[in-house]
């Protein structure tokens, strides 16, 4: 027996007191309502109701059964709201990769954009490498993530909005190239600043595959995973690197410039597993399009008609 929809008749009878007013309010049929209320009271072992030809009241045992009744489905109906909430991603908490290279700013705004869009969940974040989310998406770790393209078409992911930012050539002032408005990867020669392959190795091997594409093929790689690193290395005159243009501005000593033709994006993504989206994933997909895209990060366009899509990561190695 359902024992919460009996007591919702046994509700809508004592608040009647009437079993033909009682099967109206709640769209059935009077004898039905009467054999539910007999069953109810056969499962309780308790009379609830005094019925004559005139009246219908309730017995001792019925008024001291109510109060305890209106409660258990008030409590089960909160029970179902609830529980709706969470299937809907509008309660609990959401567990986020961060890229390390966001930048303090963006995570405090990204954090104050999803609190606006979902603010009965808690954003819980999570510093790791785009290697590092996929593994955590994949192992149920991570609920959200961040992704620099390109990952694998079959990983199982959805994405929100493609944002695209043009790397800059970062270089010290004193550097040959310095005067130029902008330079040719072919210009280039010499040591190359980049993050670590590991963190994202199909973003990495697409650059490089970019870089040697359009003339330049270092000499040597330095590795650097936080951008601060980064830009000790190239101030200390050891390489140049391709990285946001941002960079230079933070530190004295750098310039940046933009590569001719603008061959080098970068695209970032946030993705979800496609098994999982709720109005959490999707409050978090919209407020890192908006912090990114005030960043100076626009959404990539595609062609009337045509969607954009992850590309295998096999198209971008050396």
């Amino acid at each position: 027996m359902d024992l919460v929809r009996h007591l919702r008749y046994f509700l809508a009878v004592a608040e009647e007191l009437h079993f033909g007013r009682a099967a109206h309010r709640l769209g059935m049929a009077q004898p039905p309502l009467s054999q539910r209320i007999q069953r109810l009271e056969r499962e309780l072992g308790v009379r609830l109701f005094d019925r004559s030809a005139r009246a219908v009241a309730l017995t001792d045992g019925g008024r001291l059964l109510l109060t305890e009744a209106r409660d258990l489905v008030e409590r089960a109906e909160r029970l179902r709201a609830l529980a709706g909430q969470v299937a809907r991603g509008e309660v609990g908490t959401l567990r986020a990769g961060i890229l390390p290279d966001l930048g303090g700013g963006a995570i405090g705004a990204l954090v104050r954009a999803f609190g606006r869009r979902c603010a009965g969940v808690d954003l819980e974040l999570h510093e790791i490498t785009t290697a590092e989310q996929q593994r955590g998406l994949a192992e149920r770790r991570l609920d959200v993530g961040i992704l620099r393209h390109p990952f694998d078409v079959h990983s199982g992911l959805s994405m929100g909005a493609v944002l695209v930012r043009e790397l800059a050539v970062v270089l010290p002032v004193g550097h040959r190239l310095a005067e130029r408005a902008e330079i040719g990867l072919a210009e280039l020669s010499g040591g190359l600043v980049l993050f670590p392959r590991e963190d994202a190795p199909a973003w990495y091997d697409e650059l490089l595959t970019g870089c040697a594409r359009h003339g330049f093929t270092p000499t040597e790689i330095h590795q650097a995973g936080n951008p601060d690193f980064a830009a000790g290395l190239v101030l200390a005159g050891h390489a140049v690197a391709l990285a946001d243009g941002a960079l230079a501005t933070r530190h004295p000593g750098l310039l940046a410039r933009p590569v001719r033709g603008a061959p080098l994006r970068q695209r970032t993504s946030p993705v979800w597993p496609a098994d999982r989206r709720t109005a959490a994933t999707d409050a978090f997909a919209a407020a890192v399009a908006e912090v990114l895209g005030a960043a100076g990060l626009p959404q990539a366009t595609s062609p009337a008609g045509s969607a954009l899509h992850p590309r295998p990561v096999s198209e971008f190695w050396v």
